[in-house]
C-alpha cells in the first residue's frame, strides 16, 4: 500500500504541463460538434455530455497540476525553465477560455467570469513566455518547435467569447496581439523546419498548431467584423486549409511515430479548421465547404476517441507522468 502511494506521488512530480491540451482537445470537439448540428439538422445531444467530459477532465488535470505545485514546485520551476515546455503553460488560459466558449451558449453569467479569468492569466502567461524568450541566453535554433504558437493562439481565441460579452475594445486588443506573433512566429518555425536538423519525433504532432493561429483568426475576425466575410478573413480560412491539406499530406511520417501526450496536439488544430470551414459554409452556403467540414469533423471525432484511448491505456500502465528520457 505504501509502495502504491509513493509511486502515485512520484508519478504526480512528473506530471507534465502539456497535459492540458487533452482540454483543449476535448474543447475543440465539443465546440466543433457544436457548429455541425446547426447543419447536420439532426439534434445528437452530444453537447451537454461532451461539456460534462471536458469540464470535469479540466478540474481534474487542474487540482492535479496545483498539487504538484504545492508538493513538488521545484518540477514546476523546471518546466517553466524548460525552453519547450515553457510554451504549454499558456494551455490552462487556453482551456478555460475555450470552456467560457461552450459556456456561452448555456449561461452568459457563467461564462463571463470563465473569461475573465481566461483572458487575464493569458495575458499574464504572454507576457511573461515573451519576455523569457527576449532574456534567455540558453535560447538555440532547436529549441523552436511550433508549440511555440500555443501563446499566440490563446490571444487569438479571446474575441471570440468576448465580443458576445460585449468587450470590443480588449478583443482586438488581444486580436492584434495574436495575429502579430503569428506572423512573426511563422516565420521563424518554417525557417527552422527548413533549415535545421528535423524536429524530434516526440514534437512532431506539433507541426499540426500550424493550422491552429489562421484557423481561429478568422473565426475570431469574424466576431470583429460584425459578421462579415470579406478579404482578410478568406486569408485567413484559406491559409489555414492549405496548411491542413499540407500536413494531412505528410500521413505516413506521422504513423511511424510512437504514442506520447504531444499527440494530442493533433486534435484542437483540427478542430480549429473543422469550425472554420462550418462557418464558411455558414457564410457563402457554398456546399463544398460543408463538405469539407462534415469528413474533417469525422476525422477529428475519431482521433479524439483513439487519443482518449491510447491516454487512459499509457496511464494505466504507467508510461506517462515519468522522467523525460
Amino acid at each position: 500500500m505504501e509502495n502504491a502511494i509513493e509511486q502515485t506521488q512520484s508519478r504526480l512530480a512528473f506530471l507534465p504541463i502539456s497535459i492540458f491540451t487533452i482540454v483543449m482537445g476535448l474543447s475543440g470537439l465539443t465546440l466543433a460538434w457544436g457548429k455541425a448540428q446547426q447543419f447536420l439538422g439532426v439534434e445528437l445531444n452530444l453537447h451537454l455530455p461532451l461539456l460534462i467530459l471536458t469540464s470535469s477532465v479540466f478540474l481534474l488535470l487542474l487540482a492535479l497540476y496545483m498539487s504538484k505545485l504545492v508538493l513538488y514546485r521545484k518540477y514546476v520551476i523546471q518546466e517553466l525553465e524548460h525552453p519547450v515546455k515553457l510554451s504549454f503553460f499558456p494551455a490552462i488560459s487556453i482551456s478555460l477560455l475555450l470552456l467560457s466558449a461552450i459556456f456561452l451558449s448555456l449561461d452568459t453569467d457563467f461564462a463571463l467570469p470563465i473569461w475573465l479569468a481566461g483572458s487575464i492569466l493569458q495575458l499574464l502567461f504572454t507576457i511573461f513566455v515573451v519576455s523569457t524568450w527576449m532574456h534567455n541566453e540558453h535560447l538555440q535554433v532547436q529549441h523552436i518547435n511550433p508549440a511555440w504558437f500555443i501563446p499566440a493562439v490563446g490571444n487569438v481565441l479571446v474575441p471570440t467569447t468576448g465580443i458576445p460579452l460585449g468587450f470590443v475594445d480588449l478583443s482586438w486588443f488581444f486580436f492584434s496581439i495574436g495575429m502579430l506573433f503569428w506572423a512573426v512566429l511563422f516565420t521563424i518555425i518554417f525557417y527552422r523546419v527548413l533549415f535545421h536538423a528535423p524536429i524530434d519525433a516526440r514534437l512532431m504532432p506539433t507541426l499540426y498548431i500550424m493550422i491552429a493561429p489562421p484557423s481561429l483568426g478568422f473565426l475570431a475576425y469574424l466576431k470583429l467584423n460584425d459578421g462579415v466575410l470579406d478579404g482578410f478573413g478568406r486569408f485567413l480560412f484559406f491559409t489555414g486549409l492549405f496548411l491542413t491539406i499540407l500536413l494531412f499530406s505528410q500521413f505516413k511520417h506521422f504513423t511511424r511515430l510512437q504514442f506520447t501526450l504531444s499527440w494530442w496536439a493533433y486534435s484542437f488544430p483540427i478542430a480549429a479548421i473543422t469550425m472554420a470551414s462550418f462557418e464558411m459554409y455558414e457564410k457563402t452556403r457554398n456546399i463544398l465547404y460543408f463538405y469539407i467540414g462534415s469528413v474533417l469533423l469525422f476525422i477529428l471525432s475519431s482521433i479524439v476517441i483513439v487519443l482518449f484511448i491510447r491516454t487512459t491505456m499509457s496511464a494505466l500502465s504507467n508510461e506517462i507522468c515519468v522522467p523525460d528520457q
